[in-house]
C-alpha cells in the first residue's frame, strides 16, 4: 500500500464508507518493504504486536544491517539490531554516524537520546553471576529501547544467597522480573518464591560441561516448583525482555479499559 492508496483508504473512513476497524485490518495486513534481494521489512509489526520489527544482526553482513536500518529509520523512532559484534559495529558506524552501541549487550540502535519511558510499570533484571551479564544486559537494553523503566540487580546468585535476600526491597519494586542464570539455573525459583510479580526466566550457556551449554538450567527452570515463571530459550535476553514488555502492556491495556 503506497501513500495514495492509504490516503484513499483514510478518505473512505472519513466518509463512513469503511469502518475504522476494517481500515485498520487492511493496514495491518500490508505485507512488507523489500530491501535489495535479502530482506523484507515488516513495518506494520508494531500495529499487530505493539513492538516494531527488530533486526537479528548475527550472521548478517554489516552492510546488510546498514541498509535495513536505513530503510527502517524513517518509519520507526527506534531502530534496533541485536547480536552485533564490535567489528560489525565499526563498519555500521562508518555508514550511520548516529548509531549507538551497547557493547556488553551487543546491540546497535538508532534512538532518541535520552530515551523516554513510554509505558507504565518497571522491569527488574536480575543476574545470577557476572558471567551472565551479556545476556542480562541484552534484556535490560531491549527493555529500555522499547520504552520501559528498567533496573538492574547483578551478581546475586544462589551461591551467596544473602546477596539476594538483602535486596528483596528492590525485587518488590518491579511489576515483572527477568531472572538470568546459568550453571544449575536455580535463581528464578528462589526469586519467584519471594515476590508477587511474574518472573521471566532466562537460562544462559554459562557453566561446566554437565550444564550442556545451558540445557541443564533450562530444564531446571522448566521444572521449577515455584509458580508464576515463564521460561524463554537459552541466552535469549531479547526474548525475555519482549515477554516482560508484553505482560506490562497487557496490564496497561486492561487499566485503560477498566471503568
Amino acid at each position: 500500500m503506497d501513500s495514495a492508496q492509504l490516503e484513499t483508504l483514510l478518505g473512505l473512513v472519513a466518509t463512513g464508507e469503511i469502518a475504522p476497524q476494517a481500515a485498520l485490518d487492511k493496514i495491518e495486513k500490508i505485507c512488507y518493504e523489500p530491501v535489495g534481494e535479502f530482506a523484507k521489512i515488516d513495518h506494520q509489526r508494531s500495529l499487530r504486536t505493539g513492538f516494531p520489527e527488530v533486526i537479528w544482526g548475527q550472521d548478517k553482513r554489516p552492510e546488510q544491517i546498514v541498509e535495513i536500518m536505513m530503510a527502517m529509520r524513517d518509519r520507526q523512532s527506534v531502530v534496533m539490531a541485536t547480536r552485533v559484534g564490535p567489528q560489525a559495529y565499526r563498519v555500521i558506524r562508518d555508514r550511520l554516524r548516529d548509531v549507538r552501541y551497547y557493547p556488553q549487550a551487543r546491540i546497535c540502535a538508532i534512538a532518541p537520546d535520552p530515551l523516554s519511558i513510554q509505558h507504565p510499570g518497571t522491569i527488574g533484571i536480575v543476574s545470577a553471576g557476572t558471567a551472565d551479564l551479556p545476556v542480562a544486559e541484552e534484556a535490560a537494553v531491549t527493555g529500555e529501547l522499547c520504552g520501559f523503566e528498567v533496573f538492574r540487580l547483578w551478581d546475586v546468585g544462589v551461591a551467596g544467597i544473602h546477596r539476594l535476600l538483602r535486596n528483596q526491597h528492590l525485587l518488590k519494586q518491579a511489576q515483572v522480573l527477568i531472572v538470568v542464570a546459568g550453571m544449575e539455573g536455580a535463581l528464578p525459583s528462589v526469586v519467584a518464591g519471594l515476590v508477587d510479580a511474574p518472573v521471566v526466566a532466562v537460562p544462559t550457556s554459562i557453566g561446566y560441561g554437565a550444564s550442556f551449554g545451558g540445557l541443564a538450567p533450562l530444564l531446571t527452570m522448566l521444572n521449577s516448583c515455584a509458580t508464576g515463571i515463564g521460561v524463554v530459550n537459552i541466552d535469549n535476553g531479547f526474548g525475555g525482555a519482549m515477554l516482560a514488555g508484553q505482560i506490562l502492556r497487557t496490564g496497561e491495556t486492561l487499566m485503560r479499559q477498566s471503568p
